[in-house]
């Protein structure tokens, strides 16, 4: 009997996944943004700039800086990602993979 000879594996290389969204914030590339006014609508914003941000950003965001402070103090997104508030939670979302988080916005 003839010995069959087995040809080398060659392994294609898997096709790298489609680049997703980039968090205007934490600047992680995501699966999915949602769209933050920079200035509440609440506080005049409704047709001002926006940035697109990632669940756990977006709701961040929401969770530790009020509206008033987020249209006097934080207008833009250079000025938001400088926030004091935000520099544990930024230190910490941009070394995650994780999506979503869940923290409730707390009553004030």
């Amino acid at each position: 009997m003839a010995r069959q000879r087995s040809l080398p594996h060659f392994r294609v290389p898997a096709t790298p996944p489609a680049a997703g969204p980039q968090c205007g914030l934490c600047e992680r590339t995501v699966q999915a943004t949602s769209r933050h006014h920079l200035v509440p609508r609440e506080e005049g914003g409704k047709y001002g700039p926006t940035v697109d941000l990632c669940q756990p950003c977006h709701s961040s965001v929401h969770r530790f800086l009020s509206n008033r402070d987020l249209a006097r103090r934080y207008p833009t997104v250079e000025a938001l990602r400088q926030a004091e508030e935000l520099q544990t939670y930024l230190r910490w979302i941009r070394k995650q993979r994780v999506e979503r988080i869940s923290n409730r916005r707390g009553r004030r």
